[in-house]
C-alpha cells in the first residue's frame, strides 16, 4: 500500500485526545495501568467478586478496590449496575483531565461502548424472581441493565444534550465508540465527545457460558492463563473495566487552551461475514479494517511503530489476527503486542482501554511486552513484543480490534501533533 497523499486528506479536520479516565485490572488511573502494563505485571487471580467455590472458573481479571460511591454517590452508586458504576466513573475522570471546560451542553456529545450491559443486575433479580416471586422484582431493573445505561448516566451527570449513543458490538464496542466519536466531531455535530468502553461481565452465567463454547482459559496457573500468541495459549481470560477519551477537533483544543495528549489518526470498521463467533480464516475482516484505517490516516505500513493487536490469547483469533498482519505488512514487518496478557479480555471495553494504552505508546514511544509470552506459536509469522518494553518511536499505532459476529474496528493513534 502507497501513502495516501490526497489534498482532501491533507486538509481534512484533525481530531485529538484532551482527556482519558481508566478503570482497569491494571489499575485505576492511567498512570498506574500504564507502569503496569511496561512490567508486564498479570491482574489474572482468584475470582472475589462471588462464590466461585462450585463454579468451573474460578478466576478473572477483576477491578480491585473500586469505590463508585466516590463518584455516583450512596445513592447513585446503589441505582447502577457495575456496568455503568465502572463507566461513568472512567468518563467523569477524562472530562476532569480535559480540564472540566466550560462548553456548550448541546454541543458536548457522548458515546459509550459496551458488549452486554447490566448483566450481574439481570442474573441476581431473575434469580431473585424465581425464588421470591416476581413482586420482588426491582423496579430500577431496566435502567440498570439497558446498555445504553452509561452513555444516558454520563449525559445525566454533566447535562450533555449532544449525540447521544450507545455501540454494541461484543468486543469491538469501545474502539467502535471512539472511532465513530471522532466522525461526530469531524462533521461538526460536536465540539467535544466523551467516548469509550466498558463492561461487568465477570459473572456466574456470563462465565459459564463463555467457559462452555471452550473460549476461556483453562490453565492451572491463573497468572500465566493469559498468553497471547504463545505456543502453550488455550483461551482468554475475563476480564472487567473502562476506559473513556475526551474527542475535540484540534483548532478547539487550542483555542481553549486545553492540554493535547494526542491524535486520533485514522478509523476503519468492517464485517466478516463469515461466521456468529469464529473470525474469517486469514482475517480477512480484518485484512480489511487495517488498510482502510491506513488510507484514512494517510499512512503506509512502515510508518506504523507497532500493532497493538486484539491478541485475545484464542488458538483462532490470534491465528486469523497473525495471518491478517502479516497480508498488511508483509515485507516491512511491524512488531505486535497484546496487553490481554496483563488485563485479560475486557471484552466491550477491551478497544476503549487498548486505545488509551496504544496512545501511550504512541507518546512515550515505547511497546509494552505482552506479559506470559515465553514462545511464539511457530505456525504465526509475528514479531512479539515479550518480556519486556521495547523502543520505537514515539508514532503511530495502530490497535485492533474484533468482536463476535464479525465486527472489525482498527483505530490508528498518534502523538500529539507538533505545537
Amino acid at each position: 500500500m502507497s501513502t495516501v497523499t490526497a489534498p482532501e486528506l491533507d486538509e481534512r479536520t484533525r481530531i485529538v485526545v484532551t482527556g482519558l479516565g481508566v478503570k482497569s485490572p491494571a489499575g485505576l488511573d492511567v498512570d498506574t495501568m500504564w507502569a503496569t502494563l511496561l512490567a508486564g505485571t498479570s491482574a489474572t487471580a482468584e475470582i472475589t467478586g462471588f462464590d466461585a467455590s462450585d463454579h468451573p472458573v474460578k478466576y478473572a481479571c477483576e477491578v480491585r478496590d473500586f469505590e463508585p460511591a466516590d463518584y455516583l454517590g450512596t445513592k447513585g452508586a446503589r441505582r447502577a449496575d457495575r456496568v455503568a458504576q465502572l463507566g461513568v466513573s472512567a468518563a467523569m475522570d477524562a472530562w476532569r483531565d480535559a480540564g472540566e471546560p466550560s462548553l456548550d451542553p448541546a454541543r458536548v456529545g457522548v458515546v459509550a461502548g459496551t458488549g452486554i450491559g447490566g448483566l450481574a443486575t439481570l442474573e441476581s433479580q431473575v434469580a431473585l424472581a424465581i425464588e421470591k416471586g416476581m413482586e420482588r422484582v426491582s423496579p430500577f431493573l431496566v435502567p440498570q441493565m439497558m446498555p445504553n445505561a452509561t452513555a444516558a448516566l454520563v449525559s445525566l451527570e454533566y447535562g450533555f444534550t449532544g449525540p447521544n449513543l450507545c455501540v454494541a458490538t461484543a468486543c469491538a464496542a469501545g474502539a467502535h465508540a471512539i472511532g465513530e466519536a471522532a466522525r461526530l466531531v469531524r462533521t461538526g455535530a460536536a465540539d467535544a465527545v466523551v467516548a469509550g468502553g466498558t463492561e461487568a461481565s465477570i459473572t456466574p452465567t456470563a462465565l459459564a457460558a463463555f467457559w462452555r463454547m471452550g473460549a476461556l482459559s483453562g490453565f492451572a496457573d491463573p497468572p500465566r492463563a493469559s498468553r497471547p500468541f504463545d505456543e502453550a495459549r488455550d483461551g482468554f481470560v475475563m476480564g472487567e473495566g473502562a476506559a473513556f477519551v475526551v474527542l475535540e477537533t484540534l483548532d478547539h483544543a487550542r483555542g481553549r487552551g486545553a492540554r493535547v495528549l494526542g491524535e486520533i489518526l485514522g478509523y476503519a470498521l468492517t464485517g466478516d461475514a463469515h461466521h456468529i463467533t469464529a473470525p474469517a480464516p486469514g482475517g480477512a475482516g480484518a485484512v480489511a479494517a487495517m488498510e482502510q484505517a491506513l488510507a484514512d490516516a494517510g499512512l503506509a505500513p512502515a510508518e506504523i511503530m507497532h500493532v497493538n493487536a486484539h491478541g485475545t490469547s484464542t488458538p483462532l483469533n490470534d491465528a486469523a489476527e497473525s495471518a491478517a498482519v502479516a497480508k498488511v505488512f508483509g515485507d516491512f514487518g511491524v512488531p505486535i503486542t497484546s496487553v490481554k496478557g496483563v488485563t485479560g479480555h475486557l471484552v466491550g471495553a477491551a478497544g476503549a482501554v487498548e486505545a488509551v494504552a496504544a496512545l501511550l505508546s504512541a507518546s512515550a514511544g515505547l511497546i509494552p511486552p505482552t506479559a506470559n509470552h515465553e514462545r511464539t506459536d511457530p505456525e504465526l509469522a509475528v514479531d512479539v513484543v515479550a518480556g519486556s518494553p521495547r523502543k520505537a518511536g514515539p508514532g503511530p499505532v495502530l490497535s485492533n480490534s474484533f468482536g463476535f459476529g464479525g465486527h472489525n474496528a482498527t483505530l490508528i493513534l498518534g502523538p500529539p501533533p507538533p505545537t
